[in-house]
């Protein structure tokens, strides 16, 4: 393959923009990857955790977000109720997300975002 690394395009040299690296996001406007926690998690309290966070809570504190993905980082990748203990979320939009214990009441199950890819680079 040629290197195009020194070539010109209009006023810029394509190999100033190589192997840069930025923060940034092109999924969506804004997604994060949250991880929901609790020992012996049910069914049950992930389910109302995903439903939670689909129709928003306090405006400004828990705001409603589209749920994109949900994942268990085992070697199995399987959820099993009442014996796995985390469990990764992708969520999209760009309100605000407060993390916490008993997120959103439901008891022990803890929220942390663990990434956040916005569009507004670095």
């Amino acid at each position: 393959m040629a290197n195009i690394s020194s070539q010109t395009v209009g006023s810029t040299t394509v190999g100033a923009n190589f192997n840069v690296a930025k923060a940034g996001n092109g999924i969506a406007g804004r997604t994060r990857i949250l991880s929901l926690a609790k020992t012996n998690m049910t069914q049950t309290e992930l389910n109302d955790v995903i439903r939670l966070l689909g129709t928003g809570g306090t405006a400004g504190t828990d705001d409603a977000v589209t749920v994109v993905g949900v994942s268990v980082l085992t070697e199995s990748g399987v959820f099993t109720s009442g014996t796995t203990d985390a469990v990764q979320v992708a969520v999209q939009g760009t309100g605000t997300l407060t993390a916490g214990s008993s997120y959103r009441g439901v008891t022990g199950v803890t929220m942390s975002v663990i990434a956040d890819f916005d569009q507004t680079p670095v």
